[in-house]
């Protein structure tokens, strides 16, 4: 297969998703990397159909990745995650609208550009968790106690927020990834108590939050996720939706990875139809075996790359 990732500046010397790329060039498949945000991009002429397989993006918050993976698409390209799905979760309070509408467990949600505003939110709502709609990675998340600290929670030039009340917690929450289908869940730190003594680790994963997990994806139509989901004292409730997070402590996540986007270049997408998934797939390892193919020759984009860009990757995978 012959594969496109759009690589953002931030993730430029990470191993995710470079450790994927790397994975897949050993298993014999074409991977271009792009830098969209570090590169002169002949869109009109490169971005067009059957140029790839399928288009990978990990994305970050305002990335010019996601316009590109726009692009590709509009000319019909496969795109790891729907680029129409990517926006629905990048945008906190679109996320929220539509994770209440489908009946998912996710908090009450208050939107507004200044965080003084949600003084009018009910008291007992109190404590509020507000952070910026846009975020991600744990960025600008805030804890409020009351309205009366609601001034010393304004942070300047942040765009529009969101407040949920907090949900009680014992300095953890849980981190659910999917890689089309398979899932696996990680205890972690709460962004919200960053002092506290957590013993991050993989943990099994129950029926009740493998179903909410699952419906998310079928929901946003995403194939490559994560919730983070708090333990309350009324059941999980799922309080983050990220498209093509870290999968950190996922066993073997760079060739589980690898083989997600192989499958889904394949079928473009099981979260496509739209259609509720009633439970989540059993997981299934990925061989290496089933991923051998004949390799296309070197032909990248034409679009320049820097030279610790071209040293993070494997030979043969560049552009």
């Amino acid at each position: 297969m012959k594969l496109c990732f759009l690589v953002e500046e931030l993730y430029r010397h990470d191993g995710m998703p470079l450790d994927v790329v790397r994975q897949l060039t050993s298993w014999g498949h074409q991977v271009d990397v792009v830098r969209p945000g570090g590169s002169l991009l002949r869109i009109s002429e490169e971005v067009r159909a059957g140029t790839h397989d399928a288009w990978v993006l990990k994305t970050v918050s305002g990335g010019p990745g996601l316009t590109l993976l726009e692009a590709a698409a509009a000319v019909g390209l496969t795109t790891v995650n729907d680029a129409r799905s990517i926006r629905a979760v990048r945008d906190k309070v679109l996320t929220s609208v539509i994770a209440r509408q489908h009946g998912l467990p996710v908090p009450v949600t208050y939107s507004a550009p200044r965080a003084t505003l949600f003084a009018d939110v009910p008291d007992e709502l109190f404590p509020l968790v507000v952070k910026p709609a846009d975020g991600s990675s744990g960025r600008g998340v805030r804890l409020v106690s009351d309205p009366g600290r609601l001034a010393e929670a304004e942070q300047a030039d942040e765009g529009q927020l969101i407040a949920q009340p907090y949900v009680s917690n014992p300095g953890s929450d849980l981190k659910v990834y999917c890689l089309a289908g398979e899932f696996h869940a990680t205890v972690r730190r709460s962004p919200l108590h960053p002092d506290a003594s957590v013993d991050e680790r993989a943990v099994p994963l129950s029926p009740e939050v493998a179903a909410a997990a699952a419906k998310v994806g079928a929901v946003f139509g995403l194939d490559l996720y994560g919730i983070d989901v708090v333990l309350g004292p009324d059941g999980p409730v799922i309080v983050d939706i990220n498209d093509f997070p870290s999968f950190r402590q996922v066993p073997d996540a760079a060739s589980r990875l690898a083989g997600a986007v192989l499958e889904l270049a394949r079928t473009g997408g099981a979260g496509r139809t739209g259609v509720l998934a009633a439970a989540p797939r059993v997981p299934v390892q990925p061989q290496a075996a089933r991923e051998r193919s004949h390799p296309h020759p070197v032909a990248g984009l034409g679009l320049g790359i820097e030279a610790d860009m071209v040293a993070a990757v494997p030979e043969g995978a560049q552009i």
